[in-house]
């Protein structure tokens, strides 16, 4: 992995702190370098030029029709919608920006989902003729919002994810994401890739977008979320929720005059509003990493000695690509974006080819933004969320907890400026 060198401060108390770092801490494996500090998609032009892309911009190098099919995806990504255009009848919230908006358009927030679910003799059942697995938690009419049925005995909250840098990782070849595949495990540490079927073509692909990894592209991630967290029915899925699979309610509420699917075609555009959704995420810059110094790259060397890249993998590469700003890029996610066993951290939901104590390994990019942490947002501070870690994270949790307070302050700096 090459080192962009120009981010990083190197003084000569650093080289005699690491060194001592080194002998205060197991000996690294024969070759193992502390992961490189995350690399802009694109580096900086010559002075004057633009500076590089920060939150919620779009990416660098877009041409001019790629630039304006993401304008065009980030308005309706901030419209309110309405049942007019297809709102409900049950729904979460009536636009994408409601939860994605921290700290710019496309970001977090402290807004959660409900999942659940009917647990028995450890097989979840989604409870899916009830309105499940997904709680959609308001309606065009009061009569039609729904419930926790009481056949659940799972429930789990879902944390809103950022949407920053979606079309570098859609960009990633499959064979990449599973060569990070183990065949054996390493200090506990195994994983898997989510297979799970593109309801775009009906073919197999590892899945990446989701906590658990049940989607494998952005067109069927934007088609999911109209439908599920809207209730705006499409090409991909065209059958609206029921309101806890009650029928009779839900032709009760139907709205007069919407067409079926309610996403329709634009014939000026040949596009529906998933794609115009999908342009907005597939051309949205990553995260902005900080610029190096002397504490993060210090604490970037605890990163790897307790463990943590095992699954926070520090990039992969994009494969060649007819988008220039997507072709080659090396993507400083910090995930391996494989499913691996969270232990009691797992929400106890199956979905897609996820089991209910496997979670998709969450990209770090962008962590000091993206709080509240956790697919449940029950951690408020990263050192907390990294205690919360069980299953395959037993060992590094185990390994931080051996760090003396000022070494976990450093690896803290180091995941804060990623």
């Amino acid at each position: 992995m090459n080192i962009n060198k120009g981010r990083i401060t190197v003084r000569r108390y650093f080289w005699l702190a690491l060194a001592i770092a080194f002998l205060a801490l197991p000996a690294l494996e024969l070759g193992a370098q502390p992961p490189p500090p995350p690399q802009p998609t694109q580096p900086p032009g010559a002075p004057g030029s633009p500076p590089p892309p920060g939150f919620g911009d779009a990416l660098a190098g877009l041409t001019g029709p790629q630039q304006g099919a993401w304008k065009d995806g980030q308005n309706l990504f901030t419209a309110k919608l309405n049942p007019g255009n297809g709102l409900g009848p049950i729904f979460n919230r009536d636009s994408c920006v409601a939860c994605h908006s921290g700290p710019a358009i496309g970001g977090s927030s402290e807004i959660n989902t409900t999942r659940f679910g009917k647990t028995t003799a450890g097989v979840f059942d989604p409870l899916i003729a009830l309105g499940g697995s997904l709680l959609q938690e308001r309606a065009l009419q009061p009569f039609g919002v729904e419930v926790i049925p009481s056949q659940a005995n799972t429930t789990a909250k879902r944390n809103t994810q950022p949407l920053f840098g979606l079309g570098l990782i859609e960009a990633i070849p499959d064979a990449t994401i599973l060569a990070n595949v183990r065949s054996k495990p390493v200090n506990g540490v195994l994983g898997r890739a989510a297979m799970v079927t593109d309801p775009v073509t009906g073919k197999t692909f590892v899945g990446r977008f989701g906590w658990k990894a049940q989607q494998p592209n952005l067109l069927a991630f934007s088609a999911d979320a109209f439908v599920n967290e809207m209730g705006i029915t499409n090409r991909i899925y065209p059958v609206e929720n029921a309101p806890n699979g009650n029928e009779t309610l839900l032709a009760a509420m139907e709205p007069p005059n919407v067409p079926t699917p309610n996403d329709q075609t634009d014939p000026r555009s040949g596009k529906a509003g998933i794609d115009r959704l999908t342009d907005f995420m597939r051309f949205t810059a990553p995260p902005p990493a900080q610029p190096a110094n002397a504490s993060t790259t210090f604490g970037a060397t605890f990163f790897l000695q307790i463990g943590c890249t095992s699954c926070h993998v520090p990039s992969m590469k994009t494969g060649a690509n007819s988008v220039a700003a997507l072709n080659s890029q090396t993507v400083s996610l910090y995930s391996d974006l494989l499913l691996h066993d969270m232990g009691a951290l797992g929400d106890g939901i199956a979905q897609g080819n996820a089991g209910p104590r496997e979670m998709r390994t969450a990209p770090l990019w962008g962590l000091s933004a993206s709080g509240p942490y956790l697919h449940d947002g029950r951690a408020h501070t990263v050192d907390a969320a990294i205690r919360a870690h069980a299953g395959e994270a037993a060992y590094s949790v185990n390994q931080y907890l051996k760090l003396t307070s000022s070494q976990q302050s450093l690896l803290l700096q180091f995941l804060n400026s990623l």
